[in-house]
């Protein structure tokens, strides 16, 4: 009977994400095959990364049962490269996304997929490129059986406590939307908080306020270092464009509170805020187009990928389960 070796991996999608996960395994050890469709970060290939020109090249250099890695854009992208890459593969062999995709989506695609007597597994991974590359934090949603395989895979890249097997399929991508939801609700606070420091009669030492609620206070985070250093190092709030763009991910989840009947006013205001920003000037969205930048490397301004991707990312409608 095969063995699985634990330290091979394959990555499809070498972008931020990808590309962070990929240096990481490569340090820890692993051997990492991997391809994208633009060209692949010199530095990757010299750590020892394998560079593979398609999917069919990528399925023949991992030992059987495989394990492939998408850290690809949410929505019909996620579609189209399962559909290519499903008919190379083979039974056991298992496929993680690490994208954001909506849970309904992962739900229907295990389906999919396990008919073809393919593992999948929906992994939600949060802590931004920084995150990726030194330590990540995921949440994962799938079988049991594919889950104990990848564990050993997994916890030697995710940073200490952060790491949880949130259950069964879509449960991974359902509970990193919620962590978003959190996200976007903190941002907006952080935000609204700055914009009154901003506008304070009276002149206020703000790099020192940020600096000393880092010490110590009620709202210290990892969002406020954040705040900080960008407040420190940026040429300031008026040269930041208040245009806030997004994926749309935080809009399945209102929508999911919706149909679940949850009221969650703070994360719902904080995406319409997100709505304002694209039309109007303020200091709060120019705060939250700061950090974003800060900890996941978001682009100021407008960005036509980000939008088609907050457009087309959620395939089906909402995935009510038979049970819920």
């Amino acid at each position: 009977m095969t063995t699985l070796p634990t330290h091979s991996i394959g990555i499809i999608g070498l972008g931020k994400m990808g590309a962070g996960i990929a240096r990481h395994a490569l340090r820890q050890g692993m051997d990492v095959v991997g391809m994208d469709k633009h060209a692949i970060a010199q530095d990757l290939v010299d750590a020892g990364l394998k560079a593979v020109p398609d999917l069919g090249a990528l399925v023949q250099a991992l030992p059987a049962p495989r394990i492939v890695f998408l850290y690809v854009p949410a929505g019909p992208a996620v579609d189209h490269l399962l559909d290519q890459l499903t008919p190379l593969l083979a039974a056991k062999d298992i496929v993680v996304d690490g994208g954001n995709s909506y849970w309904g989506d992962s739900i229907r695609r295990h389906d999919r997929l396990v008919a073809h007597g393919v593992q999948f597994v929906d992994l939600g991974t949060s802590g931004g490129p920084h995150g990726a590359e030194a330590g990540a934090c995921f949440m994962l949603g799938g079988d049991a059986a594919a889950v104990a395989v990848l564990e050993p895979l997994l916890k030697p890249l995710a940073v200490e406590g952060g790491y949880v097997h949130a259950g069964p399929a879509g449960t991974g991508h359902f509970v990193k939307l919620v962590h978003n939801g959190i996200e976007f609700g903190m941002l907006q606070a952080i935000g609204e908080g700055m914009a009154l420091l901003e506008q304070f009669p009276l002149p206020l030492p703000i790099s020192d306020v940020l600096a000393c609620w880092r010490h110590g206070s009620v709202i210290r985070s990892w969002l406020i270092d954040l705040m900080d250093e960008m407040y420190r190092t940026s040429p300031g709030l008026a040269q930041i464009p208040p245009l806030v763009e997004d994926t749309g991910e935080v809009n399945w989840l209102v929508d999911d509170a919706m149909q679940l009947g949850v009221p969650m006013p703070v994360i719902t205001q904080s995406v319409v805020q997100l709505v304002a920003s694209r039309d109007r000037s303020a200091v709060a969205p120019r705060t939250i187009a700061m950090m974003r930048h800060g900890f996941g490397g978001h682009p100021y301004g407008s960005d036509d990928g980000i939008r088609h991707e907050r457009e087309t990312g959620r395939v089906g409608g909402f995935y009510r389960p038979q049970k819920l």
